[in-house]
């Protein structure tokens, strides 16, 4: 096993702009403010229903996630990140509605944690995942992801985590950046059923290849990436408008560091410089986003009255009029997934130096 810096080093690329001395204070007070805000709402918000963190081992590697009515997805989504290896997963189940909760809390590898909270108040859970992360990640490689999403890299099927991470920490690299693949079924939304632990490729395996714009923000150098199925078929009169989808769900987590907007951005900064504008200088994953499968009908039904989920939810309004109506996102130029060298053909993601 490779030795771990507690505390890593800038990150190997070193390509972002530099900021000036003003920028960089208002940052690290940001920072600051978001760890205090997570540690605090940890504490306010969240109730533990089951807590087997004493068994986290040196090493572990973690998944922290909120979720919401998805026992559905649960039992595929535990199985394939257990398949990659991750040990201890460190879930808070926030107004749950359905059997969740009760799945979470017989698995013998969750902490489960409810909250009933608001949502959207926690900045979309951000907070909870912030405070759990600076109690528990602290040392260990965290995955941070949502339960529609399921990582994938470059030789996934037969390299785990634990080789990945050792590569990752002897390169000096501690972040893996990705892009949020949506997946979407042949038919119209919601038709196609899905059984609880079905792998979703089996009902939405179709994803557009192409039709992505990208570009480096230049105040915290993450990847602003627009496009796919929700880009074209929902956001079309303004895709400025439409969902970001470059996001670093996997970092060697110290206690100092903290989420800003989803996993899509972090501080200190030079955990965003995680990939490459031009398709490949560092190894990149993807998260293949399951969103779209049957449930997403009534789902997005409930979801337009809750307005938990957007920070402008009157913008969204017509999305998820839109997902209720169970449009059709395939076209002729959709593509079917094949595998991860498909996708690296595709540009979508890169294996880097790891070959």
């Amino acid at each position: 096993m490779t030795a771990r810096r507690i505390l890593p080093p800038a990150g190997r690329a070193g390509g972002l702009p530099a900021v000036s001395p003003a920028v960089a204070l208002r940052l690290r007070g940001r920072r600051q403010y978001l760890i205090l805000r997570g540690q605090r709402r940890r504490l306010r918000e969240l109730t533990s229903v089951t807590d087997r963190t004493r068994a986290i081992a040196p090493g572990a590697i973690l998944l922290f996630a909120t979720l919401r009515n998805e026992e559905n997805r649960l039992p595929w989504f535990l199985a394939h990140y257990r398949r990659l290896g991750v040990t201890q997963f460190l879930i808070v189940a926030n107004n749950c509605t359905d059997g969740s909760e009760a799945l979470l809390r017989d698995q013998p590898d969750v902490s489960l944690w409810r909250s009933t909270a608001s949502y959207k108040a926690s900045r979309f859970g951000m907070d909870w995942m912030n405070g759990l992360l600076a109690r528990y990640g602290h040392g260990h490689w965290c995955l941070t992801v949502d339960a529609d999403e399921l990582l994938i890299y470059p030789h996934w099927e037969t390299r785990p985590l634990p080789a990945l991470t050792d590569w990752l920490d002897a390169q000096e690299i501690p972040a893996l950046g990705t892009m949020m693949l949506d997946l979407y079924p042949e038919g119209p939304l919601g038709e196609m059923p899905s059984r609880p632990g079905q792998d979703p490729l089996e009902t939405i395996p179709w994803f557009d290849s192409g039709n992505y714009t990208l570009k480096r923000q230049s105040k915290l150098g993450n990847l602003w990436i627009q496009g796919g199925p929700r880009a074209r078929a929902f956001f079309s009169p303004a895709p400025h408008r439409a969902p970001t989808l470059g996001k670093v769900p996997l970092v060697r987590w110290h206690w100092r560091y903290a989420y800003v907007s989803s996993t899509h951005t972090l501080l200190p900064r030079h955990l965003n410089d995680r990939a490459a504008t031009t398709g490949g200088e560092d190894i990149s994953g993807l998260l293949l986003h399951t969103k779209f499968l049957s449930t997403i009908v009534e789902k997005s039904r409930e979801e337009a009255i809750r307005g938990e989920h957007f920070e402008n939810s009157s913008l969204y309004n017509g999305y998820y009029t839109a997902l209720s109506s169970a449009p059709q996102l395939q076209t002729k130029h959709s593509m079917r997934y094949q595998g991860w060298r498909g996708l690296e053909a595709l540009g979508l993601m890169s294996r880097g130096g790891w070959l």
